[in-house]
């Protein structure tokens, strides 16, 4: 594949090294830092581009979207902080007849850990004595809070919980009530990032937990993805990737 890496930052180069090493093609870094060969998007740059990788800020999440549907390339778009306009993009990318994935989080073993929340909140339906939470720690530079991948998480516990309804990431200047699932923050150094769902009982604490050393997990799924995406049309997320790469 030729991809064009739009985001060139610390993300982007560990996305180029990946691409390179599984024998694809750089078709140009979009930056608008400066790092990269152009510091913004146009769509004569993706005319000999088979995908974009994306992982960039969301103030040009929809201008994004329109270029990728126009020029008819498969996005990989790993920018979080759009939640509340996903609806929007899904329907630029099908009125447009384009190809795009988006998620969260695209390492692998972050989605393992996602798995066994869902399975974790779904066995204390019948252990109420339990409680759960979730935590997760990221670098000082991080720009969102809590991240996206913790709150996916929550997410999937609400889903598969009868105990927990509201998903609650404020401070909490008095106690937590029984519906709610409390997902803590905390950024400092330079933590790629660290992700916790605790089981907790009056007689032991039980403990999921996924670290990342690196960000070298996050950038191999996303060629993984991108590689899954060739002629795919539609607007997937990447769990539509991950249930068939694990078979779940």
């Amino acid at each position: 594949m030729n991809v064009l890496i739009v985001g060139y930052g610390r993300m982007g180069h560990m996305i180029e090294s990946i691409l390179r090493s599984r024998g694809h093609n750089i078709a140009g870094r979009v930056d608008p830092s400066g790092a990269g060969d152009y510091e913004s998007l146009r769509p004569d740059l993706l005319k000999d581009a088979d995908a974009v990788i994306e992982f960039a800020l969301p103030s040009s999440i929809r201008e994004n979207a329109e270029i990728y549907a126009d020029a008819g390339v498969a996005a990989i778009v790993g920018t979080t902080g759009w939640d509340a306009r996903r609806d929007e993009i899904k329907g630029v990318i099908e009125d447009r007849g384009g190809t795009y994935m988006w998620g969260s989080n695209f390492s692998i073993g972050a989605h393992m850990l996602f798995i066994l929340a869902e399975k974790a909140a779904g066995l204390i339906n019948s252990a109420i004595q339990y409680d759960i939470m979730v935590n997760e720690y990221h670098h000082k530079l991080k720009k969102d809070s809590p991240s996206g991948t913790a709150l996916t998480i929550a997410e999937k516990i609400i889903n598969k919980s009868e105990l927990k309804s509201e998903i609650v990431t404020d401070r909490l200047d008095r106690a937590i009530e029984p519906h709610e699932l409390h997902v803590g923050s905390v950024r400092g150094g330079a933590i790629p990032g660290t992700h916790t769902v605790t089981l907790d009982s009056t007689a032991d604490t039980i403990e999921i937990k996924h670290t990342a050393r690196n960000r070298e997990g996050f950038a191999l799924g996303s060629v993984l993805a991108a590689e899954w995406l060739q002629g795919k049309k539609g607007f997937f997320r990447v769990e539509d990737f991950i249930s068939e790469s694990l078979g779940v």
